[in-house]
C-alpha cells in the first residue's frame, strides 16, 4: 500500500488516459494520490477529482504561476479554503514556495505570494506542500518569519544542513524520480542518511521521470520519446529508496505512508 505524496494527476498529459493511469496505479499498490493545485485555474479541477477517485489534494499557487497570478487569486484560496475547510481531502496548501533556478522570474513577487499563502496555512492550520528549487534557505526563513504545521519539502535538492533544517520544522522531505539517478550522489546519500521518520515518496507525475523513462537529447533528437511518468511508477522508485536504505520492499512502503500521514494528518480520514 503505497502513498504518492505528490502527483500532478490534473496535467494535460493525462487527459487521453486519466482512468487507465489511475487504474495502473491501484495494480500496483498506489492506493493515494495527494494531488496538489498549481494555480486558481485548476483548484476546482484537483478537488473534483481528488473525490472522484478517493485520493487527496491541496489548494495552493505554484511559484512559476506566481506572473500570471493576480492578487484577487489570493483573495480566491483564502475564499476556496474557507469554503472547504471541513472537506477531509483537502490536505494542505500547495504547492506554494520559491524558484530560483528558472531564469526571468520576479524574486519580490514569488516571497510576497510566498508569505501570503504561508499567512494562509496558519489561519487555516493546515501543512503546506513546498516548492523547493535553489531557494532552501529563503524558505527556511519564511517558515522562522511564519510558522506552519509542517508539511513536505516537495522534490528535495538541498544539503543535509538545510534538510535538517526543514526536518526540524516539522517537516518531510519528498524523494522520487532522481533518487534512481546514480549520478544524483547527493539525493541518494541524504534518502540513505536522513531520519527514518523524515522520508516520504512521490512521483510528481508527470513530471521527474525515474532513469528508465528518461531519453536523452540525442535520442529525443532521433525521435524517440521519453516516458511518461505516472503514479504507477513509485513501487519501483520505493525498491532505489529500500536497497540505499537496507529495506524491504514492505517496510519502505510502511515507513514512507506512516510519514506521509503524519506530515498531513487530514490525510488518515481520506
Amino acid at each position: 500500500m503505497w502513498i504518492d505524496s505528490h502527483c500532478h494527476l490534473d496535467a494535460p498529459e493525462f487527459d487521453a488516459d486519466r482512468d487507465a493511469v489511475v487504474a495502473r496505479a491501484r495494480q500496483v499498490g498506489v492506493t493515494q494520490l495527494v494531488l496538489p493545485a498549481v494555480a486558481a485555474f485548476d483548484f476546482d479541477t484537483v478537488r473534483e477529482l481528488a473525490h472522484r477517485h478517493g485520493f487527496a489534494y491541496a489548494l495552493g499557487i505554484h511559484p512559476l504561476y506566481v506572473m500570471q497570478a493576480a492578487e484577487q487569486d489570493l483573495t480566491l484560496l483564502a475564499e476556496q479554503l474557507q469554503a472547504h475547510r471541513d472537506d477531509p481531502r483537502l490536505v494542505a496548501i500547495g504547492e506554494i514556495g520559491l524558484d530560483f533556478f528558472v531564469p526571468g522570474l520576479d524574486a519580490v513577487r514569488q516571497q510576497h505570494f510566498y508569505l501570503e499563502q504561508l499567512k494562509l496555512a496558519r489561519r487555516f492550520e493546515l501543512p503546506v506542500i513546498l516548492h523547493v528549487r535553489r531557494s532552501a534557505d529563503q524558505l527556511l526563513a519564511g517558515l522562522r518569519r511564519l510558522p506552519v504545521a509542517g508539511g513536505i519539502a516537495h522534490a528535495f535538492n538541498g544539503s543535509a544542513q538545510q534538510a535538517a533544517r526543514f526536518v526540524e520544522l516539522g517537516f518531510k522531505l519528498g524523494f522520487g524520480g532522481t533518487l534512481t539517478y546514480e549520478r544524483s550522489l547527493q539525493i541518494r546519500r541524504l534518502a540513505q542518511t536522513l531520519p527514518e521518520r523524515a522520508l516520504v515518496l512521490e512521483t510528481d507525475a508527470p513530471d521527474i521521470p525515474p532513469h528508465w523513462l528518461y531519453t536523452t537529447a540525442a535520442d529525443r533528437a532521433a525521435g524517440q520519446a521519453m516516458g511518461r511518468n505516472e503514479p504507477a511508477e513509485l513501487p519501483r522508485i520505493a525498491q532505489c529508496l529500500a536497497e540505499l536504505r537496507g529495506w524491504t520492499l514492505g517496510e519502505a512502503a510502511q515507513n514512507t505512508s506512516a510519514n506521509v500521514r503524519a506530515a498531513l494528518p487530514r490525510l488518515s480520514a481520506c
